[in-house]
């Protein structure tokens, strides 16, 4: 349990920058990239404010499953907070394979999850970071998709952006888009 999240079986925070450490290490070797990204769901307070946390539970179990489904085992995805994940994705050698998984994890929230006889739409907003050009470590890489996130939820949601697109800023003080 100190490695992985007790409701999910995903890791956690100690596991996932274990997994990040050697990542990048190989990473840094084989001259690759890598991507980390931030995923929150849209709205989730939602499902536990209407239909009670243990339906927020059964949800988040229901989403863990579906993203270890997109990823590949080389991959990594933990829960780092009540609603939000982190992947890190080995060997991204160009944005279109970020652009590629954060495609199909979009896709995958098309499907209406069940939950206690009832059919509930969810979203996820997405942002993205790579190594090495962004960071080259965890903390900083994840502060920039997170921020990358932010903008794509604020922003409409239920969408994916990259840190280095031109609007986004680690601050959260983003430029207008002309």
């Amino acid at each position: 349990m100190a490695t992985h999240d007790f409701l999910t079986g995903l890791p956690n925070r100690a596991l996932l920058l274990d997994r990040f450490t050697i990542a990048a290490a190989l990473a840094h070797r084989n001259k690759a990239g890598l991507a980390v990204m931030s995923l929150d769901l849209d709205k989730f307070k939602s499902i536990n404010d209407t239909l009670g946390h243990d339906a927020g539970d059964q949800a988040l179990k229901v989403i863990s499953t579906r993203l270890t489904g997109i990823i590949r085992a080389s991959d990594t995805v933990a829960r780092v907070g009540g609603d939000e994940f982190v992947l890190v994705m080995l060997e991204t050698k160009r944005m279109e394979d970020a652009t590629a998984i954060a495609q199909k994890i979009l896709d995958s929230f098309a499907e209406p999850l069940s939950i206690d006889d009832h059919q509930l739409h969810l979203s996820t907003s997405i942002g993205i970071a790579i190594y090495p050009e962004d960071a080259e470590d965890l903390e900083t890489l994840t502060k920039k998709s997170d921020a990358a996130m932010y903008y794509s939820k604020g922003h409409g949601r239920n969408q994916f952006k990259f840190y280095g697109d031109g609007d986004v800023r680690i601050s959260g003080d983003f430029k207008s888009a002309n």
